[in-house]
């Protein structure tokens, strides 16, 4: 009899000790109770004071450290209009895109330098580069490495230094970028030609 009850008691121990090894950490609840603070009368409570000077808040889209290489975005096109949203250039600091125009395909960068966007013909005919890397307030193309400077265009050194890049006029509509697509060819077709 005792032999019976010494074998139950075992087996109930297995029983429990695979129950409590088979349920999930997730699901284990302890109550313990919340450690007690003494309770402090409301006028001895002590009143918040604001920040003499708050620390600002950070923007959510900071410029990386270093070079950024551009990100292929897709364009949308409606009629004569070729639009990007704004929020694509900004958040990506440097964007590049290709416009079809009688069956070629034409590139364009836009970028955001001192928080201004930049819109340019992205080509560099020489080398046939047509990506560019933004370096602080310097283009740098991605094929022959030549410095183009960010504000205006313009050649600093390099292999195709004599090719600055024509900005594209442009407007902003609805949190879009809103290009004319004569405004593009033409910034694209003055970027061909040595200057």
């Amino acid at each position: 009899m005792l032999r019976r009850i010494l074998l139950g008691a075992a087996i109930f121990s297995m029983i429990l000790v695979i129950v409590a090894c088979s349920v999930p950490t997730s699901t284990v609840v302890t109550s313990q109770k919340p450690a007690q603070t003494p309770a402090v009368p409301a006028q001895a409570q002590p009143t918040p004071t604001p920040a003499a000077n708050p620390a600002p808040t950070p923007p959510s889209n900071l410029k990386p450290s270093g070079p950024i290489k551009a990100k292929w975005i897709e364009p949308q096109v409606n009629g004569s209009s070729v639009f990007i949203p704004v929020n694509e250039v900004k958040n990506n600091w440097n964007v590049v895109f290709k416009v079809s125009k009688q069956g070629s395909n034409l590139t364009y960068m836009a970028y955001t330098l001192d928080g201004e966007i930049y819109i340019r013909a992205s080509t560099c005919p020489p080398c046939r580069g047509i990506t560019y890397t933004l370096d602080s307030d310097v283009l740098v193309c991605d094929t022959c490495a030549t410095t183009f400077k960010a504000k205006t265009g313009v050649g600093i050194k390099g292999p195709c230094v004599n090719y600055p890049k024509a900005a594209v006029q442009y407007k902003i509509v609805d949190g879009n970028i809103v290009m004319n697509e004569a405004d593009l060819v033409n910034a694209y077709q003055e970027t061909l030609k040595p200057g």
